[in-house]
């Protein structure tokens, strides 16, 4: 297969490497200094000790123009929610008649913005659940040994695009499970991930803090609650244990775990909120709800949005 990624961040490069590795040609699309590491010494994944260690693979092609690239079968779009409209625009060269765009992004909006863009047909419903970041210009570091992509068409039905795809994922040890239910795997993340982003970023805390600060460990279980209602609302089938199954996941996770945003406050990015704080509260409004502790959250790391620069 012909596969992109747009862009080779930690998701992107991390399937870069993994479907390379497998025999796909595939086009990474990348700018500034990691983009000229990679073409000067590949694109490498380093992986958890035990696995295979570092894995350094020469991409089909290497560029910051996607239209050098020309259509290819499927675009793995793994942007920041601020940069969905501009990259999703630079995607269109790639489009061909039968392109299937896979958003993996925060937030359970993506498709629905990426169709104000690209052709209704091109554009499927995505969710990573893996740890990685770029960790130098070129080099990918997986924190952790899970992986698991899970997408599907819109409306969840099954076709050949789709299941050629998930079987290159499959084969190439990325674990891309069918589901019948895309949107109920999209907010099942998303009703964890408002609280972790939301809370390890205002607070500037680690899981192991949310743990240990009952004030802390009841902001995150309203947080999961608001957000599980929301789904709920928006008639998303959650099942009815879903606030007690997150709150099990968060206590079986790592202690020093923090969620992207408040690695992003810290270093003084520009924070997504608008798709995660701040789309949960907006999202409950259209059902008739509120989402108070949302809000709150939203509020708090709203004078961070824009990074140091703003």
């Amino acid at each position: 297969m012909k596969i992109a990624t747009m862009a080779t961040g930690g998701i992107g490069g991390f399937l870069a490497v993994r479907l390379t590795q497998a025999g796909h040609q595939v086009a990474t699309i990348a700018r500034g200094a990691h983009l000229s590491a990679i073409r000067e010494n590949g694109l490498t994944l380093n992986a958890p000790d035990g696995d295979e260690g570092a894995t350094t693979i020469t991409p089909w092609i290497a560029t910051d123009d996607p239209a050098q690239v020309g259509p290819v079968d499927a675009i793995v779009f793994g942007v920041k929610g601020n940069a969905l409209e501009s990259a999703a625009a630079a995607c269109l060269p790639m489009i061909g008649p039968d392109t299937v765009v896979i958003p993996f992004l925060n937030g359970v909006e993506a498709a629905d913005r990426l169709l104000g863009i690209l052709p209704e047909h091109s554009v499927a419903k995505g969710v990573a659940h893996i740890s990685t970041t770029i960790s130098a210009p070129g080099v990918i570091q997986q924190v952790g040994t899970f992986n698991r992509f899970v997408f599907a068409e819109r409306d969840s039905r099954r076709s050949a695009r789709i299941d050629a795809l998930r079987s290159a994922f499959n084969a190439a040890g990325a674990s891309s499970p069918a589901t019948m239910n895309i949107d109920r795997e999209l907010w099942s993340k998303f009703v964890l991930f408002s609280a972790m982003s939301g809370i390890t970023a205002a607070a500037r805390c680690r899981i192991g803090d949310v743990l240990e600060q009952p004030p802390l460990a009841e902001l995150f279980q309203a947080v999961v609650a608001e957000t599980a209602a929301v789904a709920r609302a928006r008639g998303v089938a959650l099942p009815s244990t879903a606030e007690q199954d997150t709150w099990r996941i968060v206590l079986g996770l790592p202690k020093d775990m923090r969620a992207s945003t408040a690695i992003d406050v810290e270093a003084g990015r520009p924070l997504e909120i608008d798709w995660v704080s701040g789309a949960v509260p907006r999202l409950a409004q259209e059902v008739g709800l509120s989402a108070p502790a949302n809000s709150m959250l939203y509020a708090v790391l709203l004078p961070h949005k824009g990074g140091k620069g703003s």
